[in-house]
């Protein structure tokens, strides 16, 4: 709930709403431990991950893709992680749910998001607004 990110990321902010702190601790959410044994960022997968101008759209249903979440630690983004990280969540939820794609959504602005998805393979599969802000939908086709 402490980690603050610089604008323009400062979307991705956490509040302390009580419902935003009763989510993370639901056991829907997934922590990275850094070696150093510290909060290095987190995974949420299925409908925790699902942007809510996405599901006022009707965007979610019925595709069999698996919704993933994912936060860095401020300190370690813009680092050339991200790719080990989102490799490692996307691995874990193969393992742990089978999928037969990712979907997952970005805001429009967030270019260095959307370069590491592209770059993994992830395409572009539409757009909403979600709190005033545009956001893609990006899939990932996974071969089983």
């Amino acid at each position: 709930m402490e980690w603050r990110y610089e604008a323009p990321y400062a979307m991705y902010n956490l509040s302390d709403d009580p419902e935003d702190i009763q989510e993370l601790l639901d056991g829907s959410y997934y922590a990275v431990i850094s070696p150093e044994n510290e909060l290095a960022g987190f995974f949420c997968y299925g409908r925790y991950a699902q942007v809510p101008g996405g599901i006022r759209e009707g965007l979610y249903i019925g595709d069999r893709a698996l919704d993933i979440g994912l936060g860095l630690k401020p300190e370690l983004t813009g680092r050339g992680k991200g790719r080990d990280f989102l490799e490692s969540g996307m691995e874990f939820a193969r393992r742990m749910y089978g999928p037969e794609r990712f979907r997952l959504s970005v805001a429009a602005f967030n270019q260095r998001a959307i370069a590491l998805y592209t770059g993994l393979g992830f395409k572009p599969a539409g757009e909403f607004v979600n709190n005033n802000g545009e956001h893609e939908m990006m899939f990932l086709l996974l071969e089983m």
